[in-house]
């Protein structure tokens, strides 16, 4: 039977500022005892809150709760913008499928077992760079993590290296939370314009790199509007390597803060597949738990009954601490036999980019436990300093030096 369950006054959201990859103990205070909660959003008032991993992937799951809905809406949300309409993340079936289906073959897994070569070559040129300095001190995301993502998905979509400025400055203008919405949209327009050229470009000079591929289903199949193809290709390129240079400097920060992490890879670089997931579970990408979803009819989850237009806000990485999925949740722990974490989502929305995403953590952590065993941070852990006015939670710089390999 169908119930609600008593629920405290409101939280205000966010919890508290942050400064490191530690989650605020609220959520574990949740978790434990209001796992569908309330709080009260930055802007568009109040919102069902969940916190544990049954619930949040029950709603990820479930296409009774829609993105659609949301976008472009004063729904509760984090920013002060809605989620932008338009967009494969806001859309809902059956048009995000359409789409979804054609931008997914940029992520087959022929296509990214075929970088994998490409990716360890960037990597090893990079970490040349690096050792063949007089001075052995790098910055992990200036020197290899951007680096490396930039050039991978650039080979992806068939895009000049030299142009990766333009797509920077697009990414870190979408994933800021300082920017106003009039300059947020300006960067949109500027990088849409990009974005034209390029088509253009393959219209007139068809390669056999993805962006081709696109305008092909475009030009030869109808099936996608000239926005459509815009957006997602200008999707692609950012989404394909802003989230995964971030998440390399934050594995390299937390694996270096304790010592113990990383040697544990050096002597078995056979855990580094099992440590890569580990870290996705552990290691909080966002400084936000998302956009609401807005339930289409009355659902019950976890005891609670949301009405039909209410808004639901899922905290994927309080559900990836969720005790009764992961024992021993609050510690890091490379030989665990079960791993169902939702670092990259559930449901229609999962992360299409996991695949090349995990090949690229991987081959650069493999990389480095093995080029550089004596890697180490140069300052303090504690000292390190944290980005803010961003969506992606990352330290501002990851500065590491190391033993020379060759003494």
């Amino acid at each position: 039977m169908t119930f609600s369950c008593p629920v405290s006054e409101a939280h205000p959201y966010p919890f508290s500022t942050f400064d490191g990859v530690a989650l605020d103990p609220l959520y574990s205070h949740l978790r434990e005892h209001e796992p569908v909660s309330r709080v009260r959003m930055p802007y568009g008032g109040e919102a069902w809150f969940l916190t544990r991993h049954a619930d949040v992937k029950a709603v990820l799951g479930d296409q009774r709760f829609s993105m659609e809905a949301g976008a472009g809406r004063d729904v509760p949300r984090p920013t002060e913008y809605p989620l932008p309409a338009g967009g494969l993340i806001s859309m809902d079936p059956p048009e995000h499928s359409r789409l979804r289906r054609l931008t997914g073959q940029a992520f087959t897994a022929r296509r990214v077992e075929e970088l994998r070569p490409q990716v360890s070559r960037f990597t090893h040129e990079l970490l040349d760079d690096m050792v063949a300095r007089d001075d052995p001190s790098a910055e992990i995301m200036e020197d290899l993590a951007l680096p490396v993502s930039i050039s991978v998905i650039c080979k992806l979509l068939g895009v000049s290296y030299g142009d990766r400025h333009r797509f920077r400055d697009f990414s870190e203008a979408l994933v800021s939370s300082s920017l106003s919405p009039a300059e947020v949209q300006q960067a949109t327009e500027d990088f849409t314009a990009y974005m034209a050229v390029l088509v253009a470009d393959r219209r007139a000079r068809p390669t056999d790199d993805f962006l081709s591929t696109l305008v092909q289903a475009r030009d030869e199949g109808d099936r996608l509007s000239e926005a459509e193809l815009l957006m997602i290709g200008s999707g692609l390129l950012i989404s394909g390597y802003e989230t995964t240079a971030t998440q390399i400097g934050n594995f390299v920060h937390i694996l270096l803060s304790d010592r113990r992490l990383y040697d544990s890879l050096v002597a078995d670089p056979g855990l580094v597949p099992a440590a890569v997931e580990e870290l996705l579970r552990f290691t909080p990408l966002s400084t936000m738990d998302g956009f609401a979803r807005i339930a289409l009819e009355d659902i019950e989850i976890g005891g609670t009954l949301i009405r039909a237009g209410e808004a639901v806000i899922t905290s994927i990485a309080s559900a990836n601490f969720d005790a009764t999925v992961f024992p021993g949740a609050d510690s890091l722990d490379f030989t665990r036999p079960q791993n169902p974490h939702l670092g990259f989502g559930h449901g229609v929305h999962y992360c299409m980019g996991a695949p090349l995403a995990r090949l690229e953590l991987q081959v650069v952590l493999s990389t480095l436990v093995e080029r550089l065993p004596g890697l180490r941070l140069s300052v303090p852990a504690g000292e390190l300093r944290w980005r803010t006015g961003s969506l992606l939670r990352t330290p501002e710089a990851v500065p590491v030096t190391w033993d020379d390999p060759a003494e």
